[in-house]
């Protein structure tokens, strides 16, 4: 008996252990084979540094990571400003829709990418926009302004009034209180939704490959087209520098959500 509930005991770990592999093993191949020397990517020939020097050489690769470095800091700028004006009236107006708006505004981070990625599309032609940065940044904002707003309306939540109301006591107005108590509070939640939307957006290939055009493609959607053809080695190269500065910018934004609690 004591033997079963030992195993009995290891079960969780196990299934642990098998998950974590699942996700993250090809993950780990890609980092591997971007310092492999094949050029097929298959077979590993040997440990080299050469699709990183090729990768910075590359016009079309560079491009089109410049696009999505372009489209996230856009988009995030941008959710910065509309997420925390959205969470600030969430937490603090009262009005009837106000429920559903709060369950409207997480739409764009809970219906699947496929369904919005035509949404954006349909619209962006109805409405005769050229397909390009502008409706890249436009749909990218749709799903970057939901982090922004969570965060900051659960750090406003959470946030003593006592602080404002001593500003008040001390002759300062709504406005003034508010700028100088309440967003340095903020802030941390501000930049840390600004950091996991920019992860998001950065990461972001089926609503990119609905909402761009043939001079603006992001580099997951350049990722996308040579699948279908041949993956160069430099891809894998780009994609372990994408993950590195993903994984920064969540590490980031957990330490700032971790502050401000």
């Amino acid at each position: 008996m004591r033997f079963f509930k030992k195993a009995a005991r290891g079960i969780p770990d196990l299934y642990l252990s098998i998950v974590l592999i699942v996700l993250y093993l090809p993950i780990g191949v890609v980092v591997a084979y971007s310092f492999n020397k094949s050029k097929n990517g298959v077979l590993w020939t040997g440990f080299t540094t050469e699709w990183y020097n090729k990768l910075f050489q590359s016009r079309e690769i560079m491009e089109t990571f410049r696009n999505s470095l372009t489209v996230a800091l856009w988009s995030c700028s941008i959710a910065a400003i509309l997420g925390s004006v959205g969470a600030v009236a969430l937490a603090r107006g009262r009005f009837r829709t106000k429920g559903f708006i709060e369950n409207v505004s997480t739409l764009p981070i809970m219906l699947p990418e496929i369904v919005l990625g035509m949404a954006y599309m349909t619209s962006f032609s109805l409405m005769g926009i050229p397909f390009g940065t502008v409706t890249l940044v436009l749909a990218h904002l749709a799903f970057c302004v939901p982090y922004v707003t969570i965060n900051v309306r659960s750090r406003l939540v959470g946030l003593d009034p006592s602080y404002e109301e001593a500003a008040r006591d001390l002759g300062a107005s709504s406005a003034k209180a508010f700028i100088t108590i309440v967003v340095p509070l903020i802030a941390p939640a501000i930049l840390a939704g600004v950091l996991l939307a920019f992860a998001m957006s950065l990461d972001d290939m089926v609503i990119s490959l609905y909402a761009s055009g043939p001079e603006a493609k992001t580099f997951p959607v350049y990722v996308y087209g040579k699948l279908k053809t041949n993956v160069p080695p430099s891809i894998n190269a780009m994609s372990t520098l994408t993950l590195g500065v993903t994984c920064i910018a969540v590490a980031l934004s957990r330490v700032l959500g971790g502050k401000r609690k």
